[in-house]
């Protein structure tokens, strides 16, 4: 039996390709803003302005960029053949970018009194990685 195989039965861990520009640009110290204009799909990208936003007191403003970060993550997992649930391990790097991004919307809709949706997002955080929920919060 394969090392890697997954003895409790569930599907195997999801790893986004890598894509190396959107975060070295970022680690570089060029604007998120700039970034995400350049690279409209980086969830990296969008997860570092909701950040920013959160950070400088826009809450409404960083909910907005997390839930464009958070959807354009989704459109790449399911790329990447993901069915809707299963593992999404932070320990992947390019991973962090849609797991940063569903923590910020969850961290912001708590923020504005979206419980529901507070919830919902923390859920999946922790079911697609316990890691990114320990880090992350």
């Amino acid at each position: 039996m394969p090392i890697h195989e997954n003895l409790l039965g569930g599907p195997p861990p999801t790893h986004l390709p890598d894509d190396p520009e959107p975060r070295e640009m970022l680690a570089a110290g060029t604007a998120p803003s700039d970034v995400a204009a350049k690279y409209p799909t980086s969830s990296l990208a969008w997860a570092q302005l909701a950040d920013d936003a959160f950070e400088g007191g826009r809450v409404v403003e960083s909910y907005a960029y997390a839930r464009t970060g958070y959807h354009r993550g989704l459109d790449a997992l399911r790329r990447a053949g993901w069915k809707g649930h299963g593992p999404v391990p932070f320990e992947h790097e390019p991973n962090r970018g849609f797991l940063r991004a569903l923590h910020a919307l969850a961290r912001a809709a708590q923020s504005i009194g979206e419980q529901e949706e507070y919830e919902r997002c923390m859920t999946f955080l922790r079911d697609s990685s316990p890691t990114a929920a320990d880090t992350l919060s």
